[in-house]
């Protein structure tokens, strides 16, 4: 004879069920980071876009987000800078001084070079485990292919999963798009960086940064 159902499997049932709905819940969550108080040390790392090339400097994205958040937002943009030669900088730069939260944006001379995306990624990937293991939480800006159609890199999107980001994947994709806000084919105007920086704190305030 087949035993009855009684309470106890009831109860056990419920709690897999329970189980289950924390796991899937859990699954779904956006990351998410500190609050960062006024005054906190931000290093914006990253090559022309960072730097801020067609604006002046008042204009570039890391000088829009310190004046918004009061943190202290060194602009380590490079124009021209290779990823490879970024990573060797990186080192530096994090060695010299401590910071809380980088903000990386780099990859876009390697594109326009045309080099394999998987070489990319690896170098990407160096910057932020580099970062990591300095103690700093890394958020990350998608940039996108040089083709007709401006699409932010397949990869940085995998990036930003495996290692638990972060992430602003179309902002500068959605700026190169729109010739209003472009000063030439790979580089914002002034317009440009106020839309990219604006996108950025709002992801800023939803991680729970600002």
């Amino acid at each position: 004879m087949r035993p009855l159902a009684g309470p106890g499997r009831a109860v056990s049932g419920a709690f897999w069920l329970l189980c289950l709905v924390v796991l899937l819940t859990g699954c779904g969550r956006e990351p998410e980071l500190p609050y960062l108080a006024p005054g906190t040390r931000v290093l914006a790392f990253g090559d022309s876009l960072t730097y801020g090339t067609g604006a002046d400097d008042a204009q570039s994205y890391p000088a829009r987000v310190a004046e918004a958040t009061g943190w202290q937002v060194r602009n380590a943009g490079v124009p021209g800078e290779l990823a490879e030669d970024g990573l060797a900088r990186l080192q530096q730069l994090l060695d010299e001084e401590p910071v809380a939260l980088v903000l990386l944006c780099h990859g876009g001379n390697n594109l326009l070079r045309g080099q394999p995306d998987a070489r990319i990624r690896a170098q990407l990937a160096a910057m932020i485990e580099l970062a990591q293991a300095k103690g700093a939480q890394v958020v990350l800006l998608g940039v996108p292919k040089p083709t007709l159609l401006v699409r932010t890199a397949p990869f940085y999107a995998q990036l930003a999963e495996e290692y638990g980001l972060v992430y602003l994947p179309d902002a500068i994709a959605d700026t190169l798009s729109d010739p209003a806000l472009k000063s030439d084919q790979t580089h914002p105007n002034a317009s440009g960086y106020a839309l990219i920086a604006s996108q950025l704190l709002a992801l800023l305030r939803d991680a729970g940064a600002i």
